[in-house]
């Protein structure tokens, strides 16, 4: 397998992008979530976190996963029908060319929203997405605003996201209550249905690149699908969104 170069950090700016300094990181929905804490993240993450439709700029990030996993042989189905909206998938590998494009815009319920679409290179000329669209939910009863993950390409799977900043200023994200929206149904998923996710992102000053980690655990057959590795990113214009990265559908339910 052909393993993508990891290209240096540290973008050549450019005239239609604001520099960093000029630019207000806690517009993002993930500043507005984490509040205060935003400021513990290490600063290389508060940039990549803190992209925003008023800024105009997006960020892809390329690299390789050293490893992508799948649990035991009975979450295999399941894997299997998640390819149909792009969300897990069942191939595995080492050294797996990588690709996330975030991409921040205002969806058609005039919602803030930023693209996680992830591509992976799982064999020659075989290619996997996992694609995820976040919102901010600001109607919660909590206080705190929430990120909402619409899972899929058609946003038909909507999880709570709690996001927090560890001592290290890595960010660690973990999913919680799902729901399901399909037609006209909408409900809440029971735990026994669903998984969680666990992410874990931070910047390692050594290699100067971002790591990350990702696990879906299910309380009852464990492990069901993962990945980690390494990436570098480069700024782009988000001004006008690629098609591509966009769902085919945009839920008005959270």
């Amino acid at each position: 397998m052909t393993v993508t170069p990891i290209r240096p950090l540290g973008p050549t700016p450019r005239p239609d992008v604001a520099p960093v300094a000029a630019r207000d990181p806690h517009r993002s929905i993930f500043a507005r979530a984490l509040g205060s804490d935003v400021e513990r993240l290490h600063p290389r993450l508060q940039q990549r976190f803190g992209v925003n439709a008023h800024d105009g700029v997006g960020v892809v990030g390329r690299g390789v996963m050293d490893e992508v996993w799948r649990g035991r042989p009975v979450v295999v189905p399941f894997l299997h029908l998640g390819t149909r909206r792009n969300l897990l998938f069942p191939e595995t590998g080492r050294d797996v060319p990588f690709t996330i494009e975030n991409y921040p815009y205002v969806d058609d319920h005039g919602r803030e929203t930023v693209t996680f679409v992830r591509t992976f290179e799982v064999g020659r000329g075989r290619r996997r997405r996992f694609d995820a669209t976040m919102v901010l939910d600001t109607s919660r009863d909590r206080g705190r605003p929430v990120v909402v993950d619409y899972l899929g390409t058609h946003q038909h799977v909507a999880a709570d996201l709690e996001l927090s900043a560890e001592p290290d200023g890595s960010l660690r994200i973990e999913s919680r209550v799902m729901r399901l929206h399909e037609g006209p149904v909408s409900l809440t998923m029971s735990p026994l249905v669903c998984g969680r996710a666990v992410v874990r992102e931070r910047w390692d000053e050594q290699e100067a690149c971002f790591r990350i980690r990702v696990e879906v655990l299910h309380d009852v057959v464990g492990p069901v699908f993962g990945y980690h590795g390494r990436f570098t990113t480069t700024e782009v214009d988000a001004s006008r969104l690629p098609a591509a990265v966009r769902p085919y559908r945009e839920q008005p339910r959270m």
